[in-house]
């Protein structure tokens, strides 16, 4: 069983225990919804510039958290890495342990890497199954490794088409030139 948001019209915080069948729709959902918030709260060079600054002239592990919480939402892969050591640092001694974890998966998920991200989210979730952001950063990385997957495929049966019509064409060339010797 797995647990994610159930999106219907009138309720987004309902969640519901899905079959993995039942999923892709609701995972879909998700995975948009997460993608748009992730995009709107991207941070600017200077909140990153201001957090950093704070963090070295005042280092305690809220300053840190806060640094590594924004660079976690990055567009730029070396801060998405970086926000996950710091935020993996950060889970032993720090009191808000669920949030670095979620910071890191979310870092994981922006750098591609669903199966890592999914993997964090469930062992947020085993323990605390209530956390709507959670669940729908697990959903979209579900849906995000189903969509690798199916490129995957697809580029596979392309490139396996395109071998075949080669050969066809390699073939048909052959035999053109072998009855014309003739």
């Amino acid at each position: 069983m797995l647990f994610v948001l159930n999106y219907d019209d009138s309720d987004l915080s309902k969640y519901t225990s899905l079959e993995m069948g039942e999923i892709k729709t609701t995972g879909r959902k998700a995975k948009a919804h997460v993608d748009e918030k992730l995009a709107m709260s991207m941070p600017s060079r200077q909140l990153l510039e201001s957090l950093a600054v704070e963090c070295a002239s005042n280092p305690s592990l809220d300053n840190t958290f806060q640094y590594a919480f924004a660079l976690c939402k990055s567009d730029s892969p070396s801060e998405l890495r970086y926000a996950v050591t710091i935020l993996d640092g950060l889970i032993k001694e720090y009191k808000h342990q669920v949030d670095c974890m979620y910071g890191a998966a979310t870092a994981l998920y922006l750098l591609g890497k669903y199966d890592e991200a999914r993997s964090r989210c469930e062992a947020i979730l085993r323990s605390k199954p209530d956390m709507r952001d959670v669940a729908e950063l697990h959903a979209a990385c579900i849906v995000s490794m189903e969509d690798e997957q199916d490129a995957k495929i697809k580029e596979a049966a392309v490139k396996g088409t395109i071998g075949v019509a080669a050969v066809g064409i390699a073939l048909g060339i052959a035999g053109m030139l072998l009855s014309k010797r003739r």
